[in-house]
């Protein structure tokens, strides 16, 4: 028996270990600390990508981390708002909608 605590297991571990692999080491590894944009920069590509595309199940841990590289409530609000009229409407209620309920997680100390 160790003292080592076990390593962190990702979203994907269980099911694809490589995707789990990929998404840590690859995606949050190499590609967000990629040198050419801010983290700042990267969620708000990131959050106009996932709203555009309709893509309601990544776009809450997203938005969270969003407000973690320093984007604001009112920033974000302003990107959906802007999105509505390139996306659509639906996409844009679907991210206000979104945005609320982590909204108010936060709020709860979540």
């Amino acid at each position: 028996m160790t003292d080592q605590p076990a390593p962190a297991r990702g979203p994907f571990d269980d099911v694809a270990p490589a995707l789990g692999r990929y998404t840590s080491e690859v995606l949050f590894g190499d590609v967000w600390e990629r040198p050419g944009l801010s983290k700042r920069d990267r969620s708000l590509v990131t959050v106009a990508c996932l709203v555009s595309l309709y893509r309601s199940n990544e776009l809450p841990f997203h938005l969270r981390r969003a407000l973690e590289n320093g984007l604001t409530r009112e920033e974000l609000a302003e990107a959906i708002t802007h999105l509505a009229f390139y996306a659509g409407w639906p996409c844009a209620a679907s991210a206000v909608g979104a945005a609320r309920r982590v909204y108010e997680e936060l709020d709860k100390g979540g």
